[in-house]
Formats: structure tokens, C-alpha cells, sequence
């Protein structure tokens, strides 16, 4: 007989969803996204793109594998709460160091379990990622619903001050040979360490740092992070990042920084009905013809060019590189007379397929092509 207080999860639309307390009793409030990794629980927990996000698991157990010091993304849990179906009794893995659910409720975190997750999934993926409420305090559902409908929405939403760093830091590579100024938009771990096995010491800046401050100690390249919210609200990092284009300073963006990187081109952003969350998105890279299987968070996207494939910008000529073969979204672009790309998806990849490992070294290259350059004027 379970001794779990009973829960309730409230869909903006009215729909409900019943189960009991996961993590930590209380009431939370977000929007309700789904996400269909089988793997990579505690980075998906810990990435601060999910700030705001009540995250559904599509795999059906959680928690499996506990909870380890050593997988955190970051500082802290940043979902606004959490849904599983059935949440593992114990925890069996030789890393593990406490329960998933422990470190949930100490944490803060609201959640709910014995939920069906699928008919949740299949919901969202009709009507769209939506505002939703859970709750073990209080299971009247016409008083949650009153309250989810109260809160704001996720477009028009500015989450970077949330989850950026506040003061400069910096990540030292073994045997460095280049350095790189990140722009901390929702920083993982996983980036700064990816590029230090390639011998790249990385100084993260907060996400509201002013171009002289990023390019203060003369970086090879200037990093534009994943990070969480609407791209339509980052005013100041896109002018940053068209200054940096105009001096030339070489520029890898990844997800929110495809985004920031697309603005600063000229493009716009629009909110995906329920987005890309999950470890198995096929995407083609035009550059080579090939398709990597790759790790996304995302719920806006870059407008495709009317133009195609190639359009024309201030900054000379750019291709869309990447496109998701399951929807077409843009995925990538490439500058072809600045050096500049990003991709919407997440090469660094914790948890997930590697396959776009290569974008790391795809910077070096860029570095290399442009030692000796002017740049920074």
C-alpha cells in the first residue's frame, strides 16, 4: 500500500492527469514539455534550458540509476517540475551515491509519478506544448486550473538572467593552445569539457557581458551557448553578437545560439507546436551529405529563408547547413564570408549519441583559418 500523497496534474486545456507525490510535496507551475531520451535522466534534470519546464519522461521507469555528483550539467536542478510514470523502487548502478527522489525533494522539486506518460505524450503532441500545473498540497482541480491559467506563458519569455552565471569563470585546458569567451545562456558542463580535451581553455562570461568584456582577454573564438526561454527577447546578445560578426571574431552558437546567431543574420523565430527534446533527432549535414543522430532541447526555431538553402545577409552570403529530416526545421547555418556556424542540437551531448562530436573540431579549423587575420578591431 503506497504511503504517497495523492497528486494531480492540471493541462491549461483542462485536462487531467492523477497520480501521487514524486520529490517534493508542494505545487509547481510551467509548461508542460515531453522528453523521449531513455537514457540521461540527471542531465536532462540539470540542464538550464528545461528553466521553466515541467518535463515529462516518455520512457516508462525512472530513476533506475539514482544520482551521482559527477553527471550535473550545472549548479543545480533547474525544471520546474517533473513527470514519470513509474519511478524506480531502488536505485542499482555502481556511480550512484543517493536516489533520484531524494535529491529531487531535496532540491525543491515538485513532481508526480504513476502518471500515464504516454497518453500525456500523445496529448501534447495534438495540442501542444501547453502551461500546466501539479500539485500534492491540494487536489482541487478547478482551484489549480484557475491558478495554471494565471500564469505566463512561455513565448515572450526571458529566462537567460535566471540562469546565467554571475561573475566570470574559467575552464582550463591540460595543454592549451587556444582559448574561447563563452556567452553563459544556460551553460552545460559537458561544452567547456569537450572543448578542453581539444585543448581550449574557456572563460564563461555572464549572459549580459558587453562585447569589450568578452573579447577583453583577445579569445581565439567567442562561444554562444544553449540556454532557455524565447530568443525573441534577446535583444542585447544579438547586437553583441552582429558586433562580433562585423569585427570578424570567429562565433560556434548552439541551440539558443542558433537562434541568436540566426537573429543577428536577419532571421526570425517562431515557437514550435511541441518542440525537439529527446536524444534521437536525424539531422542532415549538408557540408558532408551525412546523418548524425543527435541530442535536442528546443521549443522555438529559426524561419527558413524564403530564399532556400542560401540567402543573403549584411555579413555576406550564409547557408542553412543543418535540417531536421523529420520536420525540416533549420538546424544549422554557416556563415560563408564571416567566420561563423552554429547548430540547434547539442554536439557536447550528455546524455546522448556523439555523432556531432565533430562540431568541436569544426572550430579549431575556423580558429586556424583565421590566424594571422585582424580581427577584435
Amino acid at each position: 500500500m503506497s504511503s504517497r500523497a495523492p497528486a494531480i496534474l492540471v493541462l491549461e486545456d483542462g485536462r487531467v492527469f492523477r497520480g501521487e507525490a514524486y520529490g517534493s510535496v508542494g505545487e509547481t507551475f510551467g509548461e508542460a514539455v515531453f522528453n523521449t531520451g531513455m537514457t540521461g535522466y540527471q542531465e536532462t534534470l540539470t540542464d538550464p534550458s528545461y528553466y521553466g519546464q515541467v518535463v515529462a519522461q516518455t520512457a516508462p521507469q525512472i530513476g533506475n540509476t539514482g544520482w551521482n555528483d559527477e553527471d550535473d550539467e550545472s549548479r543545480r536542478i533547474w525544471v520546474a517540475g517533473y513527470v514519470v510514470r513509474d519511478a524506480s523502487r531502488i536505485a542499482s548502478n555502481w556511480r550512484a551515491e543517493r536516489g533520484l527522489e531524494d535529491e529531487l525533494a531535496s532540491q525543491g522539486v515538485v513532481g508526480i509519478c504513476g502518471v500515464d506518460t504516454r497518453a500525456l505524450t500523445r496529448h501534447l503532441r495534438e495540442a501542444g506544448a501547453m502551461r500546466v500545473g501539479i500539485s500534492s498540497r491540494d487536489t482541487d482541480v478547478a482551484a489549480l486550473l484557475q491558478k495554471v491559467r494565471a500564469t505566463p506563458h512561455m513565448a515572450g519569455a526571458n529566462h537567460v538572467g535566471a540562469v546565467t552565471a554571475s561573475e566570470p569563470y574559467t575552464y582550463q585546458a591540460k595543454e592549451p593552445r587556444y582559448t574561447v569567451a563563452a556567452l553563459d545562456l544556460g551553460i552545460k558542463r559537458n561544452t567547456p569539457r569537450r572543448l578542453a580535451e581539444r585543448g581550449i581553455t574557456t572563460t564563461v562570461y555572464p549572459a549580459y557581458a558587453e562585447v569589450d568584456q568578452l573579447l577583453s582577454g583577445r579569445p581565439d573564438a567567442v562561444f554562444l551557448s544553449n540556454g532557455p526561454g524565447d530568443p525573441a527577447t534577446a535583444d542585447h546578445q544579438v547586437a553583441l553578437t552582429r558586433e562580433l560578426l562585423r569585427r570578424k571574431v570567429p562565433v560556434f552558437g548552439i541551440c539558443f545560439g542558433n537562434q541568436i546567431l540566426g537573429r543577428a543574420l536577419g532571421l526570425e523565430t517562431y515557437k514550435l507546436k511541441f518542440g525537439h527534446r529527446g536524444i534521437n533527432q536525424p539531422v542532415l549535414d549538408r557540408h558532408t551529405h551525412k546523418i548524425e543522430i543527435t541530442a535536442h532541447n528546443h521549443g522555438f526555431a529559426l524561419r527558413a529563408p524564403e530564399s532556400g538553402e542560401f540567402f543573403e545577409t549584411d555579413f555576406g552570403r550564409v547557408q542553412v547547413s543543418h535540417i531536421c529530416l523529420n520536420d525540416d526545421v533549420v538546424e544549422g547555418l554557416t556563415c560563408l564570408d564571416v567566420p561563423a556556424y552554429s547548430v540547434q542540437y547539442h554536439p557536447e551531448a550528455a546524455g546522448g549519441p556523439h555523432d556531432a562530436d565533430y562540431l568541436f573540431d569544426r572550430l579549431i579549423e575556423l580558429i586556424q583559418q583565421q590566424e594571422g587575420a585582424p580581427t577584435h578591431a
